[in-house]
């Protein structure tokens, strides 16, 4: 077997590159943002990756939210001690603002599955420490009602690439949205809280697969954390040992 796969790899490599090459020249890669021809099919123009605000170090070890000075590793934000959340961290790619929020609307309601590697690129730059204690990756599903619409959860296939690049399994039948509630978008922290109640299940039968593992736990967009924190303690009351959070963008308060 070993022969015959060095046989056939490097002519099945050779022709992936030729398809590559073919497609390039009909449809040559253009920038997801401004729509610049590029070089290269995954990626941003220069100028469109300035719009951009990668979330680097100094930030708040629990939150993952960013801190205008260095204090030293462990440091905890204001609101991380004022409103504790039930996972462990948080970290988050980008902040949701400039391209960002174009780009996620794109990939989530029209069909972008391209977008999908680069912003799966950018969340393993920042997992790394989360990865590393990381038993299983679940994603934060969709109501049966709305995946039927979308045809994908844009989680889920975050999920997927992440665990496949780091190595790590990912399953997509172990946290469950088994109520469908209205929009997030207006609501204050209680009314959050009350429209998620009882939003997520982990069924009797698939405990095991969870019970006393580390989960990390994929959205896109960090907003108030609400979802991610009713999803947590659902997980938590499963038997998780613990919960980390990893998503591709996060809404920062500008004050």
């Amino acid at each position: 077997m070993p022969a015959i796969a060095a046989a056939f790899g490097a002519p099945l490599r050779h022709g992936k590159r030729l398809l590559r090459s073919a497609v390039d020249l009909v449809m040559p890669p253009v920038c997801p943002g401004c729509r610049t021809l590029l070089g290269s099919p995954a990626g941003l123009c220069f100028t469109c990756w300035q719009k951009v605000r990668f979330l680097e170090r100094p930030w708040c070890e629990r939150l993952g939210t960013p801190l205008s000075l260095d204090l030293g590793p462990g440091v905890l934000s204001a609101e991380a001690i004022a409103n504790p959340p039930r996972y462990a961290r948080a970290r988050s790619a980008v902040v949701y603002d400039g391209l960002v929020p174009d780009l996620v609307q794109a990939f989530k309601y029209s069909d972008r599955l391209d977008l999908a590697p680069m912003f799966a690129a950018w969340m393993l730059r920042v997992a790394g420490e989360l990865l590393d204690e990381t038993d299983l990756i679940l994603p934060v599903p969709l109501h049966w009602t709305r995946l039927a619409r979308r045809r994908f959860n844009q989680a889920g296939v975050l999920a997927g690439l992440v665990g496949r690049r780091a190595g790590r399994s990912v399953r997509h039948d172990i946290l469950l949205r088994v109520k469908r509630t209205r929009q997030q978008v207006g609501l204050g922290r209680t009314d959050r809280s009350d429209n998620l109640r009882g939003a997520f299940l982990v069924p009797q039968r698939k405990r095991g697969a969870i019970a006393g593992k580390a989960v990390l736990l994929i959205d896109d967009v960090l907003t108030t954390g609400a979802t991610l924190d009713a999803a947590v303690g659902v997980l938590l009351r499963a038997g998780a040992r613990t919960v980390n959070v990893l998503t591709l963008a996060r809404v920062i308060d500008p004050g």
